[in-house]
C-alpha cells in the first residue's frame, strides 16, 4: 500500500512568522530550533539547562586559576555552540586561549547575562 507523500515540517511557529538565523542574537533560536527538530518543550529544558550552567561557570571563573578558566570556557563553548549562543561561544574560545585575560572575563560574564536575560523574555 503506498502512502500519499506528506512534507514534515520540523518547526512551524504559530501565526505562520518566519525567522531567520540570527548570530548576533544571545540565542539563535533558529539553530535552536533545529537542534531540537522543533520541540519547544525540549527547546525550553535545554535553555533552562545551559542558563544554569553558564550561571555556574560564571560564578566559579572569577575565582579559578588558569587552568581551570580554560576547562570551563573550553566546556561553556561547547554547550553554547549546541544551543546556538554563539557569542557567548567565541568569548568563551577567546577566554580559552587566554585564560589570564581579565577583559575576556568581564566581556564573557555580560554575555552570560545577556543569554540569561533573553531567555526570562522568551520564556514569559
Amino acid at each position: 500500500m503506498a502512502y500519499p507523500s506528506v512534507e514534515v515540517v520540523p518547526f512551524a511557529m504559530p501565526g505562520g512568522e518566519t525567522c531567520v538565523p540570527s548570530r548576533r542574537r544571545p540565542v539563535d533560536l533558529v539553530h535552536l530550533a533545529r537542534q531540537t527538530m522543533g520541540d519547544r518543550a525540549l527547546e525550553q529544558d535545554v535553555l533552562s539547562m545551559f542558563v544554569q550552567q553558564a550561571q555556574s561557570v560564571r560564578e566559579q571563573i572569577g575565582r579559578s586559576d588558569a587552568a581551570q578558566r580554560r576547562f570551563l570556557a573550553h566546556g561553556l563553548k561547547g554547550s553554547a555552540r549546541g544551543v546556538g549562543a554563539f557569542i557567548v561561544a567565541e568569548l568563551a574560545d577567546a577566554l580559552e586561549t587566554d585564560p589570564d585575560d581579565k577583559r575576556a572575563v568581564d566581556r564573557l560574564a555580560r554575555a552570560i547575562e545577556d543569554v540569561r536575560d533573553f531567555v526570562a523574555a522568551i520564556s514569559r
